[in-house]
């Protein structure tokens, strides 16, 4: 019992150390992409850091890293939180979808930081000062309103409501 103890010991620390060479990449661009939300809808100077600490890491193309991202399965973990959250939304990209996709993600930001599912908890764990504020999040919400309000005053509203594409 003990040499297979030992053999399974063996076999998990060379498991560690062979997973540590497992680097996936990272999530970083040079500046601001062509496609940027901020490149047709302006983002006021008190919302531009709330979406940096809560929101930027998962939903850009530029996620800032902490150093345990370069100890595995960490970064892999993390690393597939990022894609996740740019499927749902990537801000780095939002001018690329149409008009009915954009004001629909709008609608969803409102929601989910209103339902406080965002930021997730995951993330809100290590990093503290992605928490938002009671002030915080009605600054992210107003922000999303007056994007939609924006969308409103640029298309016909039928074309960005309804049934989603």
């Amino acid at each position: 019992m003990k040499k297979i103890l030992k053999f399974i010991g063996l076999g998990l620390l060379i498991l560690i150390i062979g997973i540590q060479f497992i680097r996936p990449p990272k999530n970083q661009q040079e500046g601001i992409s062509a496609n940027h939300i901020s490149r047709q809808f302006p983002i006021p100077d008190e919302v531009k850091p709330i979406l940096e600490k809560a929101c930027n890491d998962c939903h850009t193309n530029n996620s800032r890293y902490p150093w345990y991202f370069n100890i595995q399965p960490v970064g892999i973990w993390m690393n597939g939180h990022i894609k996740e959250g740019k499927e749902h939304l990537n801000l780095s990209e939002f001018t690329n979808k149409r008009p009915r996709v954009q004001f629909h993600k709008m609608e969803e930001i409102i929601e989910l930081v209103k339902e406080k599912a965002m930021p997730i908890d995951s993330y809100t764990w290590t990093h503290k000062d992605a928490r938002l504020t009671v002030a915080e999040r009605s600054k992210l919400m107003e922000w999303a309103g007056s994007v939609m309000d924006t969308l409103k005053n640029r298309y016909p509203i039928d074309s960005l409501v309804g049934k989603q594409p």
